[in-house]
């Protein structure tokens, strides 16, 4: 009895040791016992405007303060003398004119006063990145006061100041006047500039100075940067939320996030300052703005390039409770609401209806089919509350089949969770946000987070997760295999929970490596390039095997949650008639696995193996080594419904089995 008990003890101390001497863990998948549907939205794309996301990001203009409406007007602007050239300082100047008092008022007025060839610099967002034998789209508007420019000379000059291409235009009209031309490029280069310089002398001013790629996201003219667009199609996402979580709210209500004022014409949408500009000592960015070049239009758009549902969230009328938590009057929430209703329209309307008819004008006649609406963002205590019954009653008597997602604030736990699960709870929310910024024992010890959930009520959307290698908000976060992997273990206890879990993503999306703010991030780029992290490959390993059906994966009739350091869950995609299979082994030995499959029909004899892994916890994916943490996949032999694996220590592994 004294041994029996000292094995005990011993087992519960040490159990990779016992696993390893004398275990295999058996697992038994049955096929035939169908827990829950996997929504389409299960997995899906969170989309911020930080880190540069946006402008200098995922939308491709390459010049920064176009219209010169940066509150600095000049901001990105470089006049003579240049580093280029020493030039009369004398030999003109630039100044910034307001003209009128609607949005885009500015514009810059250009006096050359001799032949010395006055210059203009523009160094883009971080420099600019172009490559070789690529073409670039150059437009602008101008107006030839005086008629003495005859020309200007545009060029992309290299980091040594030469010139790898160029274009010119001649300007010829006193009025305003769109000009367009294309340049092509001789080599790459991470950082280039664009200079304009001015032939003859007299007056010229000019606005909306724009290069964009040609090759951008689908061809569109002043579109989206094509290779960011391209890893957010390869995790086949559900769902896309935007425009993002605190720039909804806005330091203040006036710099909230307007959608209105971010659709039509891009020279009339209104410029504001981007909330994470000076937000953080360690990464200030005060030439951080919002053109809104990439509104709302464009994100529904990029929805539907997507296949992803539309999920865009708006301002319940709280500013940021982090920062001042302005409120607007109950009384005065009208306005808000409104938002709401006409947003619908712009979405679902007719093309006879006020904002339908915006919509067509903007080249999508056909409505977007909006399903979900979000209210607030990370907002918390009775005053959310009080204003999301006012928006949940309102939305709902006039469109009843729209879905309102709600939040519980900043944390996953604590007293302002609490009292957000209790209101929701009465309030019979549909589906609600939850965040979760912690470090990776975190999401390790909650893998059964939901396993105990209320089956009657709300249905979960983990809007908002992302292990923090150090601390929330810690500019020492890293991207590293530890957070990814236990990432991957809590994903797995999301998944095995899909009869409420419905929509899940990582946040935030993108981040520029000489222009974040925040940290740890799913996809970081430069000018030229760019890459996914060991935790956009975890996302892609779970988000591209969703299957159809969650079915039970079971270890001694048990779920396998963290079991001798593994976790399991298991999907069944009615497609492709295959058993998807998804293990993670968090500890640093290997393990052993037997699988035996139930209710399966013949298994065809051969299956398919991803596998994601590293010995280094601390690895991370870079620029200049972007696949250092990437899936591997390999085919193995199967032998009826029984197979046998052994698993690598801090591994993910997605296995899948078809019938035949």
């Amino acid at each position: 009895m004294k041994i029996k008990s000292l094995l005990l003890l011993f087992t519960l101390l040490f159990p990779s040791v016992i696993l390893s001497a004398q275990t295999q863990i058996q697992l038994t998948v049955d096929v035939s016992k169908p827990i829950a549907n996997i929504q389409p939205t299960m997995w899906g794309i969170f989309f911020e405007d930080i880190n540069f996301a946006a402008d200098g990001g995922i939308y491709a203009e390459m010049v920064k303060n176009r219209s010169f409406e940066f509150d600095e007007p000049l901001m990105g602007w470089i006049q003579p003398n240049s580093d280029r050239h020493s030039l009369n300082e004398n030999s003109g100047i630039a100044t910034v004119i307001m003209e009128g008092q609607g949005p885009n008022n500015h514009f810059i007025r250009i006096e050359v006063n001799n032949s010395d060839g006055y210059e203009l610099i523009n160094e883009g967002f971080r420099s600019m990145g172009v490559k070789a034998d690529n073409t670039y789209n150059l437009s602008f508007n101008a107006r030839n006061l005086s008629g003495g420019i005859t020309k200007i000379n545009f060029q992309l000059i290299d980091q040594n100041g030469q010139s790898i291409g160029e274009t010119c235009v001649s300007p010829n009209a006193e009025e305003w006047k769109t000009y367009e031309k294309s340049l092509t490029t001789d080599v790459t280069e991470e950082k280039a500039r664009l200079i304009l310089t001015f032939e003859g002398t007299g007056v010229i001013e000019m606005d909306m100075i724009s290069l964009f790629p040609e090759d951008t996201w689908m061809g569109r003219p002043k579109g989206l940067r094509k290779d960011l667009v391209q890893l957010l199609a390869d995790l086949d996402p559900g769902f896309l939320r935007f425009p993002g979580g605190c720039i909804v709210e806005g330091r203040t209500l006036d710099k909230r996030y307007q959608w209105k004022k971010t659709i039509g014409n891009i020279e009339d949408r209104e410029m504001i300052i981007n909330r994470w500009n000076t937000e953080f000592a360690h990464r200030l960015t005060p030439d951080y703005f919002q053109s809104f070049g990439l509104g709302f239009f464009e994100y529904f758009q990029l929805a539907e390039d997507l296949g992803a549902e539309p999920l865009p969230i708006l301002s319940c009328g709280m500013a940021c409770q982090f920062n001042t938590g302005e409120l607007v009057p109950m009384d005065e929430l009208d306005p808000y609401v409104q938002d709401a209703f006409d947003l619908i329209e712009f979405a679902n309307g007719q093309v006879t209806t006020h904002w339908g008819k915006k919509r067509a004008e903007m080249g999508h006649p056909q409505p977007f089919n909006l399903k979900y609406i979000g209210i607030g963002n990370e907002q918390w205590g009775p005053d959310y509350f009080d204003r999301l019954k006012v928006f949940t009653n309102a939305i709902k008597a006039k469109y009843p089949d729209i879905i309102i997602v709600s939040g519980t604030g900043p944390f996953p736990d604590g007293e302002y969770f609490e009292y957000a699960k209790k209101e929701l709870k009465i309030m019979n929310a549909e589906i609600v946000d939850e965040h979760y910024y912690r470090p990776p024992e975190w999401f390790l010890e909650n893998a059964d987070r939901y396993n105990s959930y209320d089956r009657d009520s709300y249905k979960i959307f983990a809007g908002e997760y992302a292990a923090q290698s150090v601390a929330i908000a810690s500019p020492d976060n890293k991207n590293n295999w530890q957070c990814a992997l236990s990432e991957a273990a809590y994903l797995t206890g999301l998944e095995r929970n899909a009869d409420v879990v419905y929509l899940t993503s990582y946040a935030p999306l993108f981040a520029h490596v000489d222009g974040w703010q925040w940290t740890p991030d799913l996809i970081w780029f430069d000018n030229l390039t760019s890459y996914g992290t060991p935790n956009y490959y975890v996302q892609k390993l779970f988000s591209t095997n969703r299957g159809t059906k969650l079915v039970p994966v079971t270890f001694d009739a048990q779920p396998l949650i963290g079991q001798y350091d593994v976790y399991a869950s298991s999907v069944f995609d009615e497609n492709s008639n295959e058993i998807i299979v998804k293990v993670v082994n968090s500890g640093s030995a290997d393990k052993s696995v037997n699988i035996s499959l139930k209710g399966a029909k013949k298994i065809k004899k051969e299956g398919v193996w991803h596998l994601l892994n590293s010995q280094e916890l601390t690895a991370v994916n870079s620029i200049e080594n972007p696949m250092e943490i990437a899936p591997i996949e390999k085919q193995f032999a199967i032998k009826g419904k029984k197979l046998s694996l052994t698993l690598p220590p801090y591994s993910l592994s997605v296995i899948k089995l078809a019938e035949d």
